[in-house]
């Protein structure tokens, strides 16, 4: 599956951004090593990772100095398939699935203020999350828009 994973910091200049790699991650905290290596962290600043994977599902993970990091997970079915999937679905809390869900639709899990202070709100987050035929990647688009770091977003598209 495609994947593309971003980290972005907000510096006194706006965003700045870096793709991450995360084809290496075993744990979720190699997740937060991963953002803060890419980005170069060093202090107390605020850091958000952006995961999207194909048309499945996506991920946004907050950063900030010595808080717990925080995670949204667009889909709590995404661990089915593959191994990052796993990883956001432990880290968004996720009790591990055996058997495929008998349901459709996607059912979003974590923290779902995770963006609140910054302009989006819970609603809009699972409004967005739940809209039919919307790909990931367009949804990222859109809270990136609203978090003014659209810019740096498709730089690194």
């Amino acid at each position: 599956m495609a994947t593309f994973s971003a980290a972005f910091v907000r510096t006194g200049n706006g965003w700045s951004g870096a793709e991450v790699d995360l084809s290496s991650a075993e744990i979720v905290d190699d997740l937060g090593d991963a953002v803060h290596e890419s980005l170069g962290l060093d202090g107390d600043e605020l850091a958000l990772l952006c995961v999207e994977v194909e048309d499945e599902w996506f991920a946004i993970a907050r950063y900030t100095g010595s808080e717990e990091p925080r995670v949204f997970l667009s889909d709590a079915h995404a661990g089915l398939n593959d191994t990052l999937g796993e990883l956001f679905a432990e880290f968004a809390g996720v009790a591990p699935e055996t058997e495929p869900p008998s349901g459709l639709g996607v059912k979003p899990s974590g923290d779902f203020e995770l963006l609140s202070d910054l302009g989006v709100s819970a609603e809009e987050l699972l409004e967005l999350s739940m809209e039919e035929g919307v790909h990931p990647a367009d949804i990222l688009s859109v809270i990136a828009e609203r978090l003014t770091f659209a810019d740096e977003l498709d730089r690194l598209r």
